[in-house]
């Protein structure tokens, strides 16, 4: 659990023009994020755009990645889905190597009780070798784990942490004071993080820390050691750009502003597409402050 405390990131999958994989701008991110200060790499998470890249691209964008990090930090690969028994034919057959651990978001689209999403993760538990996250985000998957179903499966086996991402403090501050001493409780909103890590989460998934990785570790990093006045500084300096990249979804928000700071171009993969213009002003006015 200690290896994921502080700031981890949510990669973006950079796209050439013609919608390949930029094997380059991916170097370009992975080292960029390095050498700012975060603490793991998360690969193929919805940041990265993974309902839109086969299995065979994201086996190849996870090896890149463990390649140019070459063991400095931990590595988290997002496999998860609504088709339970496709997640453990994944666990069971990928070759997975060179990764810390698991990222597995609650089942979406087919809105399963809380019963189904407890059996969902104890099935992926019994089938994993690595380490798991899980990953509520009721946003995108239509359903919310409640704090009781996140505390049972806080008692499975390789459940080692949970990625909070329901925009419920009530939600967050159930599961923190009732979670086993083991289990890690990480932040999934990069606005709440503060707040969260005030109220006792270990740190943050962050979809910013692509773009501001020093900045927003920092940040963290302040917070996590009882430095409020600076963890202050740094939040509300950061605030109106983590408001603005959300404006018109994610990853719409970041990938421009690494468009901006020369790391990957802005382009993606339908349904996903640019950011409208009243966000890139806003993000522009965002970055001018910065």
């Amino acid at each position: 659990m200690n290896k994921f405390k502080g700031l981890g990131v949510a990669m973006v999958t950079p796209f050439k023009a013609d919608k390949s994989i930029d094997f380059d701008g991916l170097e370009k991110l992975t080292n960029h994020l390095i050498d700012g200060g975060v603490r793991y790499l998360v690969v193929m998470g919805t940041t990265g755009e993974n309902p839109t890249i086969s299995s065979n691209e994201q086996k190849e964008i996870l090896d890149k990645v463990i390649e140019v990090n070459a063991k400095r930090l931990p590595v988290v690969f997002g496999i998860g889905g609504n088709n339970t028994e496709s997640i453990l034919n994944r666990l069971s057959s990928d070759d997975l190597s060179g990764i810390d651990a698991i990222l597995s978001v609650s089942p979406y689209y087919n809105k399963p009780s809380q019963e189904g999403i407890f059996q969902h993760y104890k099935a992926i538990s019994k089938a994993s070798k690595w380490p798991i996250i899980m990953y509520n985000v009721p946003g995108r998957t239509g359903s919310l784990v409640t704090a009781e179903t996140t505390l049972r499966i806080a008692e499975l086996p390789n459940i080692i942490c949970t990625k909070e991402a329901s925009g419920s403090l009530d939600v967050c501050m159930d599961v923190i004071r009732q979670a086993p001493s083991d289990f890690g409780i990480i932040s999934g909103d990069d606005n709440y993080t503060l707040s969260y890590i005030a109220a006792g989460m270990q740190g943050v998934i962050s979809v910013i820390g692509n773009a501001y990785p020093k900045e927003f570790s920092q940040m963290v990093n302040y917070a996590l050691d009882g430095d409020y006045k600076n963890a202050r500084h740094l939040h509300y300096k950061l605030l109106p750009l983590m408001k603005a990249i959300f404006m018109d979804g994610n990853p719409g928000g970041v990938k421009y502003v690494l468009q901006k700071l020369g790391i990957c171009e802005n382009q993606f993969r339908l349904p996903v597409v640019p950011a409208n213009k009243a966000t890139m002003k806003a993000i522009d006015q965002a970055m001018e402050k910065l």
